[in-house]
């Protein structure tokens, strides 16, 4: 393995913890706090008791726990020892663990002791080496082992968990899996490198200081809770709640005791739908990013009418972190995701890569320090993915703007192609969202006998808005082009997302795809 002293992601946060000391780095709902000098003694030990676990530089951890300080100071061991972490979302059923385990081949698998027996006999079948737990109060056999090392071998122990081992810029932090809505979950390969080059991005522009405080009620198992809020807070030396979800009432308690807030559009929504939140509750807070899904043009306007603030919102992915962003200073855009990160380069391309001029509905490819180093055993796809010059075909379709600015017009896979027709769903959602009484409105393609697609629109409608298949269709008329507009409209309570908030596309095909069967 190529090294290269003093590069480990770890070294980074370990550097910025020894200035902080005694400064809280983490605040818990209970009143409890972490220091930056505990973070540093706590990951120490964590550290001596994977490889205790047999746990080398390169080896993957598969980690599937609530979150909690102590998942957190896991991480952070997993980083300084060099191994490898893999997070899986706590809603995993065994049988997906299983094909992630089967994929990844992990030394050690760390689970919630609640799942323990069915995620022990996976490992058992699988013959992964080593088997722990961890609860969300911080106890299990990872916590024990740690703290049965530290008292038996006192400081000795936590000097070899303080070493950090070196790696190269290229070395391998973590295996992300992405959600696999279109076929085999894909393990994006992110390495120390992207990672540091993210959050020093990331903490520059969005101008984090030692003096922030950052509200984190996000999932840790996720690119966006794990990586881009927690690295944002740990570079800089700022504090943070550490909430274990999201709680709109806990969210409105806390507001006015911190600085910064990281949500997805949907807990915008619910903050909008408290009658207590306004101005002043928010006035504390210097900045609301929001990301993971689209944030509604409507949401963005309420939300500024409410607190006087423009949500930033930004694009990103578990191949690359954070791609670009609206600026912390300077115009946000309702409905873009601004501009690229500086040393990342977004362009939009047609056919074969061939770039397109500003304003054209294209492909949006990325290059940069951030963007991973391909998918995990899967060389064929990896170079599907990539072009000769390094550039990575993200599978979005955007628009920039003469400035550069980025707007999302939706997923690639996501384009109806009805009666030879391209059709862009997001073009036709922005229309639908703007009826009154649609809280929120998804736009498919299912198959057509005549047309090959057939353009469908499932709508949320609030509760006492009654709307009829035909005026939805009849407002769109003189809007938009005739091979546009839905041939069905259907009515929903609440569209599927998944646990990042984005509206599962995938889903409303399978449930709709024989609409037009004869």
């Amino acid at each position: 393995m190529a090294s290269r002293p003093g590069f480990n992601l770890y070294q980074r946060i370990d550097a910025v913890a020894r200035q902080r000391g005694d400064a809280p780095a983490w605040l818990l709902p209970d009143g409890r706090h972490w220091t930056f000098r505990a973070v540093r003694r706590e990951s120490g030990r964590y550290a001596a008791a994977l490889r205790n676990y047999g746990v080398q530089p390169g080896d993957r951890v598969m980690v599937q726990v609530e979150k909690s300080p102590e998942a957190l100071v896991l991480y952070l061991a997993i980083m300084r020892i060099g191994a490898v972490i893999v997070p899986l979302n706590t809603a995993y059923t065994p049988a997906e663990v299983e094909y992630f385990a089967r994929d990844a081949e992990p030394h050690l698998l760390v689970v919630d002791p609640l799942r323990a027996a069915a995620l022990r006999e996976v490992a058992q079948r699988l013959r992964v080496p080593e088997f722990a737990t961890l609860d969300a109060r911080g106890d299990g056999d990872m916590p024990q082992r740690a703290r049965a090392l530290a008292s038996m071998h006192g400081s000795a122990a936590g000097a070899r968990g303080a070493a950090v081992h070196a790696v190269a810029r290229d070395d391998l932090a973590a295996i992300v899996y992405t959600s696999g809505t279109t076929g085999r979950a894909k393990g994006a390969m992110l390495s120390h490198g992207n990672l540091v080059a993210n959050a020093d991005a990331l903490a520059a522009i969005w101008q984090f200081t030692a003096a922030d405080t950052l509200l984190h009620a996000l999932p840790i198992y996720h690119v966006h809770g794990l990586f881009v809020a927690t690295h944002c807070a740990l570079f800089s030396g700022a504090s943070m709640h550490l909430l274990p979800g999201f709680d709109a009432a806990q969210l409105l308690q806390l507001l006015p005791a911190s600085t910064v807030f990281m949500g997805v559009p949907t807990h915008y929504t619910r903050l909008l739908a408290l009658q207590e939140f306004d101005a002043t509750r928010a006035a504390g807070i210097r900045l609301f990013i929001s990301g993971s899904a689209p944030l509604l043009p409507a949401t963005f306007a309420e939300f500024e009418r409410r607190t006087g603030q423009r949500i930033l919102e930004r694009y990103g992915m578990s191949e690359a972190g954070i791609i670009a962003s609206n600026p912390c200073d300077g115009e946000r855009v309702a409905g873009t995701v601004g501009f690229a990160l500086p040393d990342v380069t977004v362009r939009i391309t047609g056919a074969e890569g061939i770039g397109l001029p500003a304003g054209t509905s294209g492909a949006v490819e990325i290059r940069g320090p951030n963007v991973f180093r391909g998918y995990w055993r899967m060389p064929e796809r990896t170079a599907a993915d990539f072009r000769p010059d390094g550039f990575f075909v993200t599978g979005d379709v955007g628009t920039l703007d003469d400035q550069g600015r980025l707007t999302l017009v939706g997923r690639a896979r996501d384009l109806i192609i009805s009666g030879g027709f391209n059709v862009y769903p997001k073009e036709i959602e922005l229309e639908l969202d703007a009826l009154r009484g649609v809280i929120e409105s998804a736009v498919i393609g299912v198959p057509h006998p005549d047309f090959g697609e057939g353009v469908i629109a499932v709508l949320a409608v609030r509760p006492g808005h009654s709307q009829t298949e035909l005026q939805v269709i009849g407002a769109l008329q003189d809007r938009l082009a005739r091979f546009k507009q839905p041939k069905r409209v259907f009515f929903v309570d609440d569209l599927p997302r998944n646990t990042m908030g984005k509206v599962q596309k995938n889903r409303l095909r399978e449930r709709y795809r024989d609409t037009f069967v004869a």
